[in-house]
């Protein structure tokens, strides 16, 4: 059985997007339905095209340069993800990406910096807060995961000499990342939305899932499923 990493090279990080455009595109009716009574119908749509390009870029992109990759990717979904998740996923790499400027590899502790950059654009772009029902209520616990399984011990038996250890495996650490994402997007079943399209129908705009939360949780599954591999 192979070991799973505990970094991710550019060659891993290509293997994600990869992953992720099929789960996308896998996924893109589910995300338009999600869409349609809240937003402009279209974001399963839209996230499918965004990564297909990418996909298509792939073979042209240096990968040794991690930063390079990922601030590439977000230019790439910036100009064929319509609507405001364009702007939105564009930003979230692209600040990932100047998080990770000159790295050949990210280990758990600089995977979830970047991570955290991206959140962090992602919230000055849109100006939205968790509970507002938008992608910012699947980053946030996904982040939250990852901060704390660097903490958390595992249990007796992750050792050769049966001792705990100190922090999780980068695959445990993004599966639970993933995990949290699943339950923010879930969480914003109830919500009103505050922000974007879905704001405009007030209170009719709860009883549906965040469709831009729930493409979040796609792309996080995918890391941890590649982390894992």
């Amino acid at each position: 059985m192979q070991t799973p990493t505990q970094t991710l090279s550019g060659d891993h990080i290509a293997a994600w997007l990869e992953r992720a455009a099929d789960e996308l595109e896998r996924e893109k009716m589910f995300l338009t339905e999600l869409d349609a009574p809240i937003g402009d119908s279209d974001h399963g749509v839209n996230m499918a095209r965004g990564f297909t390009a990418v996909r298509g870029r792939l073979d042209t992109l240096e990968r040794g340069d991690i930063g390079a990759l990922l601030r590439n990717v977000g230019t790439i979904l910036l100009s064929t993800v319509g609507g405001a998740s364009g702007p939105l996923y564009g930003t979230l790499f692209r600040d990932a990406g100047q998080k990770a400027a000159g790295a050949a590899a990210l280990d758990l502790p600089a995977l979830t910096a970047c991570l955290e950059a991206g959140l962090e654009g992602v919230r000055r772009r849109g100006k939205a807060a968790p509970g507002e029902k938008t992608m910012v209520d699947a980053l946030v616990p996904a982040v939250d995961a990852l901060k704390a399984a660097q903490s958390a011990p595992q249990p007796a038996g992750a050792r050769p000499d049966g001792a705990p250890t100190s922090r999780a495996s980068m695959a445990d650490a993004l599966a639970r990342a993933a995990e949290a994402a699943r339950a923010g997007a879930e969480a914003t079943v109830p919500l009103i939305a505050r922000k974007g399209r879905a704001s405009y129908l007030g209170e009719r705009s709860a009883g549906h899932q965040d469709p831009g939360a729930t493409s979040c949780w796609v792309l996080l599954r995918s890391l941890a499923a590649t982390a894992g591999a």
